[in-house]
């Protein structure tokens, strides 16, 4: 098949590979129709490792697709040929220890798309676990079905805060992910949920979002923000997005007494992490890895009405402009927040 191949860091080809498309008894096969480019894709293309995870060989890129099943195995019995889907990227060991204790996100044996040395998607048909395949409503299209994926990541940062009705939170990031995980807060109970970052474009768009309050950190010192808005005592959860080492220098300025910090973003460096702030307020320290038991909650939220994504669907390439697509990512522009690749018509 035709994919987009990374050969190496900082090389990218459209070229003919082999691939994998048995279909097992409880596998589907599905045509991919659409791909979003996601952070790590690009980092992978722009320094060919994300930790310990590194490129040796040449990868099929891409994680966050739909498309529509076109065989389903032997045992497959809630999808058929011509269902619209989305697909879970991660496949985990389900006898695994951490399968068993519902954690599979943080199963060593995982293995998901587009992370060295597993292919990802950016190719016409992918062979997939019919488990982790879910169907798309009717209202949802194939552009709103790839979209499941970076949101499902903000669903487990709301769902590891415990957010309580009302609570007020504050985001650190106004990237793809800092919009989704605002996003997932607001229909988690958050009341208010406001997010910093020195991207004006990028803020405006998240300040569409009735409920989310962009706050430009190169004009306003978002801890003061926080403090102002809620009466010197802070917010109830803050959510670092953005996975910068700056943003933890005074973060505990931002939370409340008994409150929470959740890491969501991965910083690509050590940081220094005051914890004396954090014991002083007892605050509660949670960290998010992908997720586990949450995308099906995330397709039904977007198919509700609730969630909308589209306004952060930025830009949608034809296949055959795949590396441009990946060019325009690498260069960050600040008006963009999510790049689609289109497969299938």
């Amino acid at each position: 098949m035709e994919a987009l191949v990374l050969e190496q860091k900082g090389v990218l080809a459209i070229r003919e590979i082999e691939l994998p498309l048995e279909v097992g008894p409880t596998d589907v096969k599905v045509r991919i129709h659409t791909v979003g480019v996601c952070g790590s894709d690009v980092h992978y293309y722009t320094h060919g490792a994300i930790g310990p995870y590194v490129l040796r060989e040449p990868m099929v890129l891409g994680h966050e697709a739909a498309g529509t099943v076109v065989e389903v195995g032997s045992e497959v019995r809630h999808l058929a040929p011509g269902d619209r889907v989305c697909m879970e990227p991660g496949i985990p060991d389900l006898s695994s220890r951490a399968s068993k204790l519902g954690l599979y996100n943080v199963d060593p044996s995982v293995r998901f798309w587009a992370t060295p040395p597993i292919h990802g998607v950016l190719a016409p048909f992918t062979v997939h676990p019919a488990a982790f395949t879910y169907k798309l409503p009717n209202n949802v299209s194939f552009a709103e079905g790839a979209m499941v994926e970076p949101f499902a990541i903000g669903m487990q940062a709301a769902a590891r805060a415990r957010i309580a009705p009302g609570d007020v939170a504050a985001v650190i990031g106004c990237g793809p992910i800092g919009i989704m995980v605002a996003l997932a807060a607001l229909a988690g109970g958050c009341s208010r949920v406001f997010i910093s970052d020195f991207s004006a474009p990028k803020l405006a768009i998240a300040g569409q979002y009735p409920g989310i309050i962009p706050v430009n950190i190169g004009e306003r010192n978002f801890a003061e923000v926080i403090a102002a808005e809620t009466d010197g005592w802070g917010a109830d959860v803050v959510f670092e997005a953005s996975g910068s080492p700056k943003a933890f220098a005074g973060i505990f300025n931002l939370v409340r007494p008994g409150g929470a910090l959740v890491l969501v973003g991965l910083p690509v460096e050590p940081v220094t992490f005051d914890v004396a702030g954090a014991i002083s307020k007892e605050v509660r320290v949670e960290t998010v890895f992908r997720y586990a038991n949450i995308f099906d909650r995330a397709l039904q939220l977007i198919a509700s009405g609730k969630v909308d994504l589209k306004p952060l669907i930025t830009g949608t390439f034809e296949f055959k402009d795949s590396i441009a697509a990946f060019e325009r990512a690498a260069a960050g522009s600040p008006s963009d927040v999510k790049l689609q690749i289109l497969l299938g018509d």
